[in-house]
């Protein structure tokens, strides 16, 4: 359930309401794709003020297996993290096959191979759904076709109307369990797909609402458009996102495209970006700014990482240091970097909200 407190020019302040607690937006989802965040731990992650942490259907069912985590007592018992979790319907990772040839789409979903032992698997929105009811998680999402945002219109038209005959199977399927489980289950988010076609867009939005979801989600952005491209998709779909309904951008979380976003109307975010860069070497300042940690400069720069950092780690160690363990190849440089991204990504979040709660005053 989404309850809009307030809307205005610099956004949207609400609050969704889960079984495993609610949560304030706007607000960004670390992605613990596997049930886990490389270089944290979930204490490490809680103590930078996550409201929520984001997992994924197809990893989780290939590896340990969706049927074994449900016989542990659900997701959240067995990573230990009590918080709500957002499990994503897989249809990224399944489509991301199609690349070298290992997918084949049908009428009832994909046929693909394992990416870690070639074995073949299908999934499609009627698995999706059941998969990600045995993780017992808060919010999930339909289970879609992802074309690449330069695909040619004629793919992307395909894969609007593949998208929208899966939205209706998932939302029957999803009634099912709820049915089963006296009205009780997780919210079902909706994905808008197509591409940079604005009409095909305005067209899946119509469609998907006449469906009926608890939150919409524009899909298959920041892959391989251009970041003008890409926000001009969403300055004009998101007006068309029912107001009442929390809307998600999936895969944006650079600062600078959070806040952009925001004042046009979004309240969910999530992307890989700012950890894996991280772990490459690209530091996030609180101050806006990003360096690259091994740059030769560095090396007797004895300065901390960031005074105002919202890690502890960032406001501890030295420059100087962290350059020295990324030249070391130290796993302990990827924690404190992983830290440091996460932790401004985070503290952008609470700004935003403290600005709107201000702002509606």
């Amino acid at each position: 359930m989404f309850n809009l407190i307030h809307s205005s020019t610099p956004g949207r302040q609400g609050e969704i309401e889960t079984e495993h607690g609610n949560i304030q937006t706007p607000f960004f989802m670390p992605v613990g794709t596997t049930g886990a965040m490389k270089g944290l731990s979930h204490k490490d992650i809680l103590d930078l003020k996550s409201q929520i942490l984001l997992c994924n259907t197809y990893h989780l069912h290939v590896q340990p297996g969706d049927k074994i985590i449900n016989k542990a007592g659900g997701l959240h018992k067995f990573i230990g993290w009590e918080k709500p979790i957002l499990t994503d319907s897989g249809g990224y990772q399944v489509f991301s096959f199609g690349k070298d040839g290992r997918m084949k789409v049908e009428k009832n979903g994909v046929k693909f191979k394992c990416h870690i032992d070639g074995r073949p698997l299908f999934i499609g929105p009627k698995e999706s759904i059941e998969i990600q009811h045995n993780l017992g998680s808060d919010i999930i999402m339909v289970f879609d076709e992802c074309p690449p945002s330069t695909a040619s219109r004629k793919n992307i038209e395909s894969a609007v109307e593949t998208t929208l005959r899966w939205a209706k199977k998932c939302k029957m399927q999803n009634e099912k369990y709820k049915k089963k489980n006296k009205g009780k289950g997780p919210l079902l988010f909706g994905i808008v797909q197509g591409g940079l076609e604005r009409d095909l867009r305005e067209k899946c939005v119509e469609e998907l609402i006449a469906i009926g979801f608890d939150g919409y989600a524009l899909g298959g952005l920041a892959v391989g458009e251009s970041e003008k491209e890409m926000l001009s998709v969403v300055k004009n779909i998101t007006p068309l996102l029912p107001e009442n309904s929390p809307r998600y951008l999936m895969g944006v979380g650079m600062p600078h495209q959070i806040e952009a976003c925001v004042k046009m109307g979004i309240d969910m975010f999530d992307c890989v970006l700012p950890m894996r860069i991280a772990r490459h070497g690209t530091i996030f300042l609180s101050n806006g700014k990003e360096i690259r940690i091994q740059n030769a400069k560095y090396k007797t720069d004895h300065t901390v990482i960031d005074e105002s950092s919202p890690s502890e780690l960032g406001r501890t160690h030295l420059k100087s240091y962290l350059h020295h363990l990324f030249k070391a190849k130290e796993r302990y440089g990827e924690t404190i970097a992983c830290s440091q991204n996460l932790g401004v990504v985070l503290k952008t979040m609470q700004d935003i909200r403290s600005n709107l709660i201000t702002h509606s005053l």
